[in-house]
């Protein structure tokens, strides 16, 4: 694991998009297209914001998220939503978007055809992640349902999450596509996720299922 600290959180947004915007261009550079995998919530959507300015082969990029809440881009929870808004407009707006949600009522009917959209772009060629103070990281909660069966090395692509404190229902990225990624970024903000962030270093993914994405991760982190 790589720690990057910055002095405040606007330098942080600005280089990480710089950051991330440069190992598009070198997996452009080197394949005929890339895919970008990205968080929901709304830490990251500075990020977006400024990588939506920049000057790439965006109808070259497949862009998609780590995890979705079984909501559709009509709700303001929607990761998708956010994606739309803040990331696919300006340049980045020709990008090819691959969404996590289906119009089903549960997740699991639509997990085949989501991961067969998801297929083609897989392995991740440059991946951000987010993490809670719980130390979870896409839908991978401590706790969940299903997190066994999303860290074990032969995990699907994607799986339905359900998690105590979640909301509703969730798809996420299991952790061996999420490990596989060739560029993989953390982006992290305040004490205590820096704390959190300290203490997963010494604990089973299984506790802190950050832990099973750290090894290669290079995490951004401002106060």
């Amino acid at each position: 694991m790589m720690l990057i600290e910055y002095p405040d959180r606007e330098m942080m947004m600005f280089a990480l998009a710089d950051r991330l915007a440069g190992d598009l261009g070198q997996a452009l550079r080197q394949n005929d297209r890339a895919s970008l995998c990205l968080p929901g919530g709304t830490t990251p959507g500075p990020v977006f914001d400024v990588l939506s300015g920049v000057s790439l082969d965006w109808d070259r990029v497949t862009v998609f998220l780590n995890d979705e809440r079984w909501v559709p881009e009509t709700s303001e929870r929607s990761n998708g939503r956010l994606v739309r808004q803040r990331l696919l407009v300006g340049r980045a707006a020709t990008a090819q978007f691959v969404p996590l949600y289906r119009d089903t009522p549960e997740p699991e009917a639509a997990l085949a055809a989501i991961t067969a959209d998801l297929a083609p772009h897989l392995p991740i060629s440059v991946l951000l992640l987010g993490m809670g103070a719980d130390m979870h990281t896409a839908s991978l909660f401590p706790g969940a349902d299903r997190l066994a069966e999303a860290l074990a090395p032969d995990a699907p692509v994607l799986l339905a999450m359900r998690a105590p404190g979640a909301a509703e229902p969730r798809v996420t990225l299991s952790a061996p596509v999420l490990v596989d990624a060739m560029c993989c970024h953390i982006l992290i903000t305040g004490a205590d996720k820096r704390a959190a962030l300290e203490r997963a270093q010494g604990l089973d993914p299984a506790e802190a299922p950050v832990r099973a994405v750290l090894n290669n991760a290079t995490v951004h982190w401002a106060p």
